[in-house]
């Protein structure tokens, strides 16, 4: 069996979105479904973290990539929290167990989507795909597609770097982010990919270090945008950072102005 997160203290607050009422009524819930940090996210750049075994090999810490200009706060949860890391890599094992399976390619996008199905929490309203991790492969995303058409009453959404499986045509209307009627994505700007998003013409987001880089996009706070209609919007730098760096004194900077999520209890 796959393993469904629980929502966190940023998602949980898409159960105050009337926009998101009809899928958590009957006491649903929002969850996650996540892989392992960086290891995922062929299309990462900006963000690219992930967590590794120490040198002792006594624990585990992050490292980040060479092009890393902020840590990925997932690969910082996988380092801290021992259960949290094996739950991704769990996913991620079974995962990649049906990739390597010698069967044809709708045969392995099948298997997916039944293993996912068969995982959902029966209570499940809202779902957000990857608080860690990404599309990593091309029958990956499809299984995922294949589950949203299954599962009509659920809502699916996620922010992605991975462009180079998707195609304009996939969308059902991509300015404001609908792959299909329940099923929103976000292209996640400073990745491998960001050439694309023009000619996807898909909504994006951007991390910024201050709300004044946010320029005239909202900024969102609690997922709201990311899990509805709409376009184009900001996201504010958050998680742990590099001890000194200049993502490091732009949060504690957000975080002694009590700005947005920062000012709530829970953070991220």
């Amino acid at each position: 069996m796959l393993k469904f997160s629980k929502a966190n203290a940023k998602t949980r607050e898409l159960a105050n979105h009337p926009d998101l009422a009809v899928y958590l009524s009957g006491r649903r819930k929002v969850y996650s479904f996540d892989l392992p940090a960086g290891k995922t996210c062929p299309g990462a750049k900006d963000c690219r973290s992930q967590c590794v075994p120490n040198a002792e090999g006594t624990g585990f810490v992050v490292q980040d990539g060479p092009g890393c200009k902020f840590r990925c706060f997932s690969a910082s949860q996988e380092a801290l929290f021992p259960a949290v890391r094996k739950a991704r890599q769990h996913n991620f094992d079974v995962i990649h167990r049906i990739l390597c399976l010698p069967v044809s390619d709708g045969e392995k996008t099948r298997l997916m989507r039944k293993a996912i199905i068969e995982s959902m929490p029966s209570n499940i309203g809202v779902c957000r795909l990857h608080v860690s991790g990404d599309f990593f492969h091309p029958l990956y995303l499809r299984a995922w597609k294949d589950v949203a058409i299954f599962s009509p009453n659920v809502l699916f959404y996620a922010y992605t770097k991975s462009l180079q499986f998707f195609e304009r045509s996939h969308f059902l209307a991509p300015r404001v982010g609908r792959l299909f009627s329940n099923f929103y994505v976000t292209a996640s700007r400073g990745g491998h990919f960001d050439n694309m998003i023009p000619q996807l013409g898909i909504r994006s987001s951007k991390v910024v270090f201050d709300e004044s880089q946010a320029g005239r996009m909202p900024i969102d706070h609690d997922d709201s945008h990311a899990a509805t209609s709409g376009y184009s919007f900001a996201l504010l730098l958050h998680g742990v950072q590099p001890k000194g760096s200049t993502a490091s004194v732009a949060l504690q900077a957000l975080k002694k102005r009590g700005v947005g999520s920062y000012s709530r209890k829970g953070g991220e």
